[in-house]
């Protein structure tokens, strides 16, 4: 029993033994990591606690009124400009404005916001000091509609130098009235302009300039429209005048954009063209043929009537003809001739029949041949028919002027015999068909090709 009791004993100090141990590692590893921190902090101290104030008496916010304009009462304070267009939203031409993504950017000299520094370095800041200090007002004439990015914090830069040198950048996306010319649409190029000037300073005030000339403005490469190619990018200023305030700097980004054709040929122009040639297959129609004829014509103005009004329902209501209004009209013009053409042409075939009808009337009464015989035939017949007819000779009574519009055949009787009838039939002797076509058919199978051929010459040439 004292044996076992000793035993206990012993592996009872051997565990505070390693306990003691471990808790002095402890120690001496938390000592060593606490030598460390502060060696760190040593060589990477918060250069936030080398101020001994806030950063407001630092630039001394408190001590100046920064509601008035740097140098006060002295020379227009220059504030030099350049923007980065990040985006060229979109184009409406309904609406005739445009939605652009920037960052612009404005640099002045301000000697109330100076600070010592011993290396010479900027300090940045968000855009909670912004409020509290004075900054261009610029804003964007024509704009219909901006705000600055607030996602996730407002997207506002203000970088300070010691000297009082000043960078504001912001982030914006504007909606601008552009004035365009729908006069060669769709064949046209538009020049819109994004126009920065001051609210409030004149130009004894503030001077707007661009920084660094036309090099003060730049593009994203990537930046493509729809239906728009960016020709070219650049500045001008000028001076805008007010009755009421005076005279302001104003500054202009200019942008100059040519549209794309190829979608409007596919959707208004070759179907037009089409419409057009298609209603030309009537003239090669029987002119007898009334149903199919109209019915062809009614579905070619029906269809132009379509597409001239899905073109119209996309463009403003502009008081000025369009180029594509002057094509698609003269194409509707050509369709709807082509209706009056058939017209003409059943009304002339009518009155001649009329005509026809009173002079075979007036040969049956004078006929005193009994052998004799007129028979009226159309295009129509068929062979069999044809050679019924077999052994009847024609008659040089009719007059030359009836020919071509009738197909008329004076047959009278003879005595030959059979055999010399079929001779004759198979000779082509005693029977003249004429085509039942109309002279107006002939005539504009190749004057309604022609005439538009011939627009189209014109009409690209010109707009193109």
């Amino acid at each position: 029993m004292p044996y076992f009791a000793k035993l206990l004993l012993l592996i009872f100090c051997l565990v505070l033994l390693v306990e003691s141990r471990k808790h002095r590692r402890r120690r001496w590893t938390s000592h060593l990591d606490v030598q460390r921190a502060s060696h760190i902090f040593k060589k990477n101290r918060d250069l936030t606690k080398a101020w001994k104030g806030k950063t407001d008496q630092l630039l001394r916010v408190d001590e100046h009124d920064f509601t008035m304009r740097p140098a006060f009462g002295g020379p227009a304070i220059p504030v030099g400009v350049d923007v980065q267009v990040e985006s060229l939203d979109s184009i409406s031409e309904v609406d005739m404005d445009f939605t652009m993504t920037l960052y612009l950017r404005h640099y002045w000299k301000d000697e109330r916001l100076s600070f010592p520094s011993t290396n010479n370095k900027s300090m940045t800041f968000d855009g909670r000091l912004v409020k509290k200090i004075w900054v261009p007002d610029v804003f964007f004439v024509h704009s219909k509609r901006s705000f600055i990015h607030d996602t996730t914090t407002d997207n506002i830069m203000l970088r300070v130098f010691p000297d009082g040198h000043v960078l504001y950048s912001m982030r914006v996306t504007v909606t601008a009235m552009c004035n365009m010319d729908f006069s060669h649409f769709p064949l046209d190029s538009q020049t819109c302009s994004l126009e920065l000037e001051s609210y409030a300073y004149t130009d004894e005030d503030l001077m707007l300039y661009w920084k660094n000339g036309n090099e003060s403005l730049k593009t994203d490469e990537k930046i493509s429209l729809s239906q728009f190619l960016i020709q070219k990018f650049h500045t001008t200023s000028r001076l805008a005048f007010y009755s009421s305030t005076g005279w302001y700097n104003r500054l202009y980004i200019n942008f100059t954009l040519r549209r794309h054709i190829f979608f409007f040929l596919l959707q208004t122009y070759f179907p037009a063209t089409l419409m057009v040639m298609l209603s030309w297959v009537s003239f090669w129609i029987d002119r007898r043929a009334v149903p199919a004829r109209v019915s062809l014509g009614i579905t070619t103005v029906l269809t132009m009537s379509t597409i001239i009004t899905g073109v119209n329902a996309s463009m403003p209501r502009v008081s000025y003809i369009k180029a594509v209004d002057i094509y698609l009209w003269v194409s509707f013009v050509f369709v709807f001739l082509s209706v009056l053409e058939y017209a003409a042409v059943n009304y002339l075939t009518t009155v001649q029949e009329r005509k026809e009808r009173k002079l075979r009337e007036r040969f049956s009464c004078s006929c005193g041949i009994p052998h004799s015989k007129t028979m009226m035939l159309d295009g129509n017949y068929s062979e069999s028919d044809a050679n019924s007819l077999a052994g009847y000779t024609r008659n040089q009574m009719v007059p030359e002027e009836e020919k071509p519009e009738k197909m008329v055949v004076h047959l009278a009787m003879s005595n030959e015999s059979n055999s010399s009838r079929k001779r004759g039939l198979k000779g082509h002797v005693g029977l003249r068909i004429i085509q039942n076509t109309h002279a107006i058919d002939k005539y504009s199978r190749l004057i309604f090709p022609g005439t538009y051929i011939f627009f189209n010459l014109i009409y690209w040439s010109v707009f193109s």
